[in-house]
This record gives C-alpha cells, sequence and structure tokens, in this order.
C-alpha cells in the first residue's frame, strides 16, 4: 500500500510550485506549513487537500506529520536554519524524506551524520532531489556509462549552466549566501576531502563557446561514487557566474581565510541572516520562462582521455525542482526506492527511471548545439 505524501513549506515559494506540480499529476498531498490560514486556503484552492500546522521551532509538530512509509517532502529554507527537524521527524518515523536544498554543509550532513540513523530506521534520505543537484548526478552518469570500458572511467566533471534571463527566489538567495560562509568538500582520491567553494575553476563547451565556472560542493560527490566505485576524482562546477568566475574565486579565498576565525563567522553569518531573508517569493510563471539550463558531464581516465559525455537540456531550475520532487515523491510512496539510508538519486531511482523523471519534470539528454 502506498504511503501519503507529506508537503512541509507548502506556502514557500518551492513548496507551493511543488504542491501544484503534485495536484497536477494527480497526487493528493497532505500539505503543511506553520500559518494556518495560507496552507489551508491552498489546500482549498487545489481541491480541498488535507493540510496541517506545523513549524520547526516546535519540533513535535513536524513529528506528528509523518509515520512509518510515509514521504515527507521539505521546502522550507534556508536548510542549515530550518532543516533538521524535518529529517528528525522522518527517520524517527521511519519516512522516507525528500528536500530541496542546495546546501552544500546541510548536504553533508545528510550523508554522513543522518545517513547511518536512516538506514538503521529503513528509510531513505533523498536530499537536494531537486535542480540541485539532480542533473548533475544524472548527466554524469549518462557519461560514465557511455564509456567503453567503464573501470577505466575515474573521472568525471560537471558544469551548470543558466540559459536566458534568470531570476532568483528570496530561498535561493539565503541559502547561497549562507554556503558562501561555510568550508565546502569534494571527491578527491576515492574519498571526500574539504576545501572551500570556487577552490578550482574551468571552462566548458556550452552551445559552441567557452563558459567558465567555479567548484562546488554537492550530491554529486556523495551519490555517484555509490554508484561508480571506481571514481577517483568527482568535480563540479557552477557556470551561473560568467566573466565574474575568476572574481568570485578571488573572493571566495578571502571568506574562507576570514571565516577561519570563529568570531568573524559568527559576525558575518548574523549580517548575513539580517540582510537576504528566506521565502520572499521568487520567478513568475513568465520569467521563468524566459530562462533555462544546460548541464554538461564529461567523464575521463586517469590520463584525462574523454570517455563520454553528456548535454542534457530544458527548463529553468524552479520548475524542474518542482517536477523532480513530484515525480520523485510519488515513486518513493509507490515502493520504487532502491534502497535505505542517504542515497544519491542514481542509486536510489536506477538510470533509467532517473532519466525518465527527469525527463518528465523538463530536462532531458540532447545532442550538444
Amino acid at each position: 500500500m502506498a504511503g501519503r505524501i507529506v508537503l512541509f513549506g507548502a506556502t514557500g515559494y518551492t513548496g507551493e510550485l511543488t504542491a501544484r506540480e503534485l495536484a497536477g499529476i494527480g497526487e493528493r498531498p497532505v500539505l503543511a506549513a506553520r500559518d494556518g490560514a495560507r496552507v489551508r486556503a491552498l489546500a482549498d484552492e487545489l481541491g480541498g487537500l488535507e493540510w496541517a500546522v506545523a513549524d520547526v521551532s516546535r519540533p513535535e509538530t513536524v513529528r506528528a506529520l509523518v509515520e512509518r512509509g510515509d514521504v515527507l517532502v521539505s521546502c522550507v529554507g534556508p536548510f542549515q536554519r530550518w532543516g533538521a527537524p524535518a529529517v528528525e521527524a522522518a527517520i524517527d518515523a521511519g519516512a522516507h524524506y525528500l528536500d530541496s536544498t542546495g546546501e552544500t554543509p546541510f548536504i553533508r550532513r545528510v550523508f554522513e551524520d543522518w545517513g547511518p540513523r536512516a538506514e538503521a530506521a529503513g528509510c531513505a534520505l533523498l536530499t537536494a532531489m531537486g535542480y540541485d543537484w539532480v542533473p548533475g548526478n544524472l548527466a554524469a552518469a549518462l557519461a560514465l556509462g557511455d564509456a567503453p570500458d567503464p573501470a577505466r572511467a575515474t573521472h568525471v566533471a560537471v558544469g551548470y549552466f543558466l540559459t536566458g534571463a534568470a531570476g532568483m527566489s528570496g530561498g535561493t538567495r539565503a541559502s547561497a549566501a549562507g554556503v558562501f560562509l561555510e568550508p565546502s568538500f569534494a571527491w578527491r582520491g576515492g574519498r571526500l576531502v574539504t576545501e572551500r567553494s570556487g577552490a578550482r575553476g574551468r571552462a566548458f563547451l556550452v552551445d559552441g563557446r567557452g563558459r567558465k565556472a567555479v567548484s562546488a560542493g554537492s550530491s554529486e560527490h556523495f551519490g555517484l561514487p555509490q554508484s561508480f566505485p571506481a571514481l577517483q576524482e568527482v568535480d563540479v562546477y557552477l557556470g551561473w557566474f560568467g566573466s565574474a568566475s575568476d572574481a568570485l574565486r578571488a573572493v571566495s579565498l578571502g571568506v574562507a581565510v576570514a571565516t577561519r576565525v570563529p568570531a568573524v563567522r559568527s559576525v558575518l553569518g548574523e549580517v548575513v541572516g539580517r540582510a537576504v531573508k528566506g521565502s520572499t517569493g521568487g520567478p513568475d510563471a513568465e520569467a521563468r520562462a524566459a530562462s533555462g539550463s544546460v548541464v554538461v558531464a564529461e567523464a575521463t581516465d586517469a590520463a584525462g582521455t574523454v570517455l563520454g559525455r553528456a548535454h542534457l537540456a530544458g527548463v529553468n531550475g524552479y520548475d524542474f525542482t518542482a517536477g523532480m520532487l513530484a515525480w520523485g515523491a510519488r515513486a518513493a510512496a509507490a515502493g520504487r526506492l532502491r534502497g535505505t539510508g542517504a542515497l544519491g538519486p542514481v542509486a536510489a531511482f536506477g538510470l533509467e527511471a532517473l532519466r525518465e523523471g527527469a525527463r518528465s519534470a523538463g530536462i532531458e539528454r540532447q545532442a550538444p548545439a
């Protein structure tokens, strides 16, 4: 019997997009948020859905949302600040968990701290199950799968790029600002190592021209080695900053040096928290339609010989996140997960199912332009 889908943070920007996507594919999720009037209005608008009030400041209200076999989808960010109660609730209940985060420290905490507990509880944790960072996991897996001899494919590099006029939600700004103050990580020499955001840079050929990008910590560093144990190096790059990429790397070095002093990090964190708020809305449908995504991956051997490439393209990140969360929640509720504990998307669903899920959410493999 399929479990219930419970969407926590349903009245936020990403949460409402996800609620509408779930309703649009025929699901009847339980909607939960801290503002009872708003969540009830949304539930009524979407066909009289069940709703509940829950607030991270009262973790017992989040725990009350789920029971064993349910699927809890969390869109309550910034996750470093507000994400823990939902993960704890899912593990305690034995419910599966998905979230929309892209935040480097939170992803690491899910895999390293909460993952073993979830495995013991018999449930799965699927963090970063949206645009951050499902397309890169998929692109890398496709590139690795194209290698004539998979055992030789020990290195993979992924690049994320935007097309058109892209806007950013308040939650995304808050998450990005917070991540900038924290250490990052990467898969190096067959193990996870700590390094700063923007420690590396490279250019990718995208639509016939070279585009610069800077390194970032992401779920690929955890998820890809689960499915491809021969991997020794995983590199993930963001190409969202264009000509400012080199300057951003320089700034990231300065921030990394300054925040080694705990008092400095604390002060900067307070400044960021006051200046950049979450849940302040985001691009409307027209603005989202004016932007899109390109994600590329390249698999190589230890000598740098290219063994496989993949090029994905499609909709903007917000629409993709809503579609991917809806697809993933439905699949998890239907018993299609392939493991427990903290899982990358390929390990969770298998490559072909994930490819179909991403296509349904608006991003798929295409021939490079």
